[in-house]
């Protein structure tokens, strides 16, 4: 599982990233491994990006991508102000659901 944290310049040119997302999401549901991704913006400008794979070695081979690898260039040329991203080899997951509750 990766998290992407970022902020993106106030000067950004938001046509060319909205057109770099769109293909680095459809890019990135075709590829092997992949298993799903969620964005979220919070009110301070603040976005997250969740992205689940199969395994580690799906998600290494995602990030190495020679498309995807040109797109992050622009994004830290272009697009973003600051970002981390976490990565979890191994995550420890809880769930819950009323549905185990039986009711």
């Amino acid at each position: 599982m990766n998290v992407f944290r970022s902020r993106k310049r106030a000067d950004m040119q938001a046509e060319a990233y909205r057109a770099d997302a769109a293909r680095m999401a459809a890019l990135a549901t075709a590829q092997p491994g992949f298993v799903s991704y969620k964005s979220f913006s919070a009110e301070d400008g603040e976005t997250v990006t969740i992205s689940e794979w199969e395994t580690e070695a799906h998600a290494r081979a995602w990030a190495r991508n020679p498309e995807h690898l040109a797109v992050q260039g622009r994004g830290r040329a272009e697009y973003y102000e600051s970002y981390t991203v976490y990565s979890c080899d191994e995550p420890d997951v809880r769930r819950f659901s009323v549905e185990d509750r039986g009711e």
